[in-house]
């Protein structure tokens, strides 16, 4: 008989409606229960895409035995962390300072009245060596709880003292310079991968936002070392597993520290920013290569993220039919089968599949011999071998549609939505993809038409319900995703709710007292404490970008409450980002914002208007990240609301004009292509 899950629309939630375990979604009704009947509270949390979430379901939360010890010593809560990020925040603080871990599946345990007091994430069933069974896990808490409450309770207050020390806010730094930029790259040359790219130890994961940061040091020092860090990891990535050779997109991240074998999942987010970086290595090298990798991903996106609505979906599963990567994995014989013995030859060199494989027998797509050596030792020319490898690549692909797939996670996220937009508005506009473009305006309509409460935005969208308030990185991502699709479009539309959005944003998470922005909106209850997380880890932090988001639109509106919040913002967190860089990507590519010098360009001219198309192209043709762009039809230049950067601006002999500024003030006009191009590579 399902369990009170069923009800939900979350796609992890459901997945465990039929547990045997009486589980609550998070309620006042679930804490209050708790409180009633006197027992403590089981908190688990995970995502749909997680495998070791599945791992856990199957071996505990599906057993008989295991749910009736959880039912009858606990009130059991299952949360989707990405539905709740909030409680995700505060119970990774919980784990970490309990622990010194964390991770998904998220296992803690409260007191009735809502204190931590234990916790852990993955837990086997039984006993293994150097790790608790759960079963243990559930019987110990439980007489924790019931024999040494006192005990317990002195653990659940320190606890809550350690939490405390992490809200602490840092001294801020009066005027970041450029030192912090020096020291965050001499720290990332350090322990950067010389053999395989990346960073650290396995697990590996992208960084994308790390690599945004080099090839912007790169940019700003002229220090070749950054761009060649830059390119050796992005082309490792691209040839190891983490990529799917077949149908494009990128997996979660690698186990091993040469991109082979990963964890099959793939997120929305994660495709997003590594398109994006993969994007801005095209705009700084111009390597065909890149774009190759750009539209490979945004197709994938296209394909089998894209709800017919227009909003971007959550995630694929890493397992179908109850393995881990099964849908994406070869044999030999599954191969040959596909391709005939001849071209299996091939692509078996081609792909490095072998009779052992890398998992349970089974091989991982990557790429393990270059096409120009395959070419030469089969006597046929580079363009014959492109080509042929090509059509194994489609023939594998259409042979691989026929298996079952793995799950999808159908609900649609505000921030990982603008992430995605702001992707394809920016490829839109380099490549001259309107469909790109289009993509990125329809999902900005989704969202404003289905998450926007005509005053703020919600966090999430499934079965035609938006539901929990926005947090504070919903409304910096999606700002940011809608100022890019204003530069690729130049509707006015798009900037105008940017700014809307922005207004709300400082309203209701700048917290004038202790200067900082929360992740929780001022006016809405928290549990345990209200969580700031400035960190930027698979995606940026809302804070960072909330400061980046400010610091674009006060150069665009001359507003001073933008730069104030947002140098107060980056203050902060200047003394730490350098010495820490792999948590503050995104910080730092916003201190080199700060620094610019930053053009600020205004074009004014009919959207539509090719010449009008001409001038944003060459804005975007090269890398130059440092930048703002608006733009305006001639007659709504002077139109209430319009922004400080386009007024008193018209175009030059009727034709579409551009104007390039640095600090509100302005060179002579220009309305073609050469002269826009000239002004800026000067």
């Amino acid at each position: 008989m399902p369990n009170r899950l069923a009800t939900e629309t979350s796609p992890y939630l459901l997945q465990h409606a039929d547990n045997p375990v009486d589980w609550y979604p998070w309620s006042d009704d679930a804490l209050h229960h708790a409180k009633n009947v006197d027992k403590p509270i089981l908190v688990s949390l995970g995502y749909s895409a997680c495998h070791w979430c599945h791992v856990m379901e199957k071996e505990s939360f599906e057993s008989d035995e295991i749910a009736r010890i959880m039912n009858r010593e606990f009130v059991n809560i299952k949360v989707d962390r990405e539905e709740r990020p909030d409680l995700d925040a505060v119970f990774q603080d919980v784990v970490q300072v309990m622990t010194g871990n964390g991770g998904w599946p998220l296992t803690v345990f409260l007191t009735p009245n809502g204190r931590p007091y234990y916790g852990g994430t993955y837990f086997p069933p039984e006993d293994r060596p150097g790790i608790s069974g759960f079963r243990r896990v559930l019987l110990q808490s439980a007489e924790a709880y019931h024999i040494r409450r006192n005990e317990v309770e002195r653990g659940a207050q320190q606890v809550e003292v350690a939490l405390a020390r992490l809200l602490t806010p840092i001294e801020p730094v009066e005027e970041p310079t450029d030192e912090v930029l020096h020291q965050a790259y001499h720290a990332l040359e350090g322990t950067f991968d010389t053999h395989y790219g990346g960073f650290g130890l396995p697990p590996k994961f992208p960084q994308p936002m790390v690599l945004e940061f080099l090839l912007r040091y790169w940019l700003r020092s002229g220090t070749n070392r950054a761009l060649e860090m830059v390119e050796f990891t992005l082309q490792k990535m691209a040839a190891g597993g983490i990529r799917d050779q077949i149908g494009g997109g990128f997996h979660r991240y690698s186990t091993d520290n040469r991109w082979l074998v990963p964890h099959f999942e793939k997120m929305l987010y994660d495709n997003a920013l590594l398109s994006r970086i993969y994007l801005h290595a095209y705009q700084a090298t111009h390597k065909p290569f890149y774009r190759e990798m750009v539209e490979e991903t945004l197709d994938y996106v296209l394909r089998e993220m894209t709800s017919p609505s227009g909003g971007f979906y959550s995630s694929q599963d890493a397992d179908s039919e109850g393995v881990e990567g099964k849908f994406y994995t070869w044999t030999p014989e599954e191969m040959t089968a596909a391709l005939g013995v001849n071209r299996a030859r091939i692509a078996r060199k081609y792909f490095g599949i072998t009779e052992r494989g890398r998992l349970e027998g089974r091989s991982v797509l990557h790429l393990a011999l270059e096409p120009a050596v395959l070419a030469r030792n089969g006597n046929a020319s580079l363009s014959e071998m492109l080509a042929l490898l090509e059509d194994i690549r489609q023939d594998l692909f259409n042979e691989r549609e026929q298996r079952i797939k793995p799950g999808r996670d159908e609900k649609i996220l505000t921030n990982w939505n603008g992430l995605m937009m702001r992707c394809f508005a920016e490829a839109g506009a380099t490549f001259g993809r309107r469909d790109y473009v289009e993509a990125a305006a329809s999902c900005a309509r989704f969202l404003q038409d289905n998450l926007s409460d005509g005053d703020g935005v919600f966090h999430t969208w499934k079965d035609n319900q938006a539901k929990v308030a926005g947090f504070l990185e919903d409304y910096s991502v999606l700002i940011e995703g809608l100022q890019s699709l204003h530069e690729a479009t130049l509707e006015r539309r798009w900037l105008t709710w940017a700014l809307s959005l922005a207004n709300t944003m400082v309203d209701r998470f700048w917290d004038s007292a202790g200067n900082q922005f929360v992740d929780v909106r001022l006016d809405q209850p928290v549990f345990l404490m209200r969580p700031r997380n400035v960190n930027d880890g698979a995606t940026s932090s809302g804070t960072s970008a909330a400061t980046f988001a400010c610091l674009r639109l006060a150069l665009i509106t001359k507003e001073a409450r933008y730069e104030a919040v947002a140098m107060s913002a980056l203050s902060s967190q200047a003394s730490v980002i350098g010495k820490r860089p792999l948590g503050f990507g995104y910080w730092l590519s916003a201190l080199d914002f700060h620094l610019g010098p930053v053009r600020q360009i205004a074009i004014i001219g009919p959207p539509s208007d090719p010449k009008t198309e001409e001038l944003v192209g060459v804005v975007v043709e090269r890398y130059q990240p440092n930048y703002v762009l608006v733009g305006s039809e001639p007659t709504e230049v002077n139109l209430p609301g319009t922004v400080a950067l386009l007024r008193d601006k018209s175009m030059t002999d009727g034709l579409p004009t551009a104007f390039v500024c640095e600090g509100f003030r302005c060179g002579k006009p220009v309305n073609s292509a050469a002269a826009l191009r000239s002004l800026l590579q000067d």
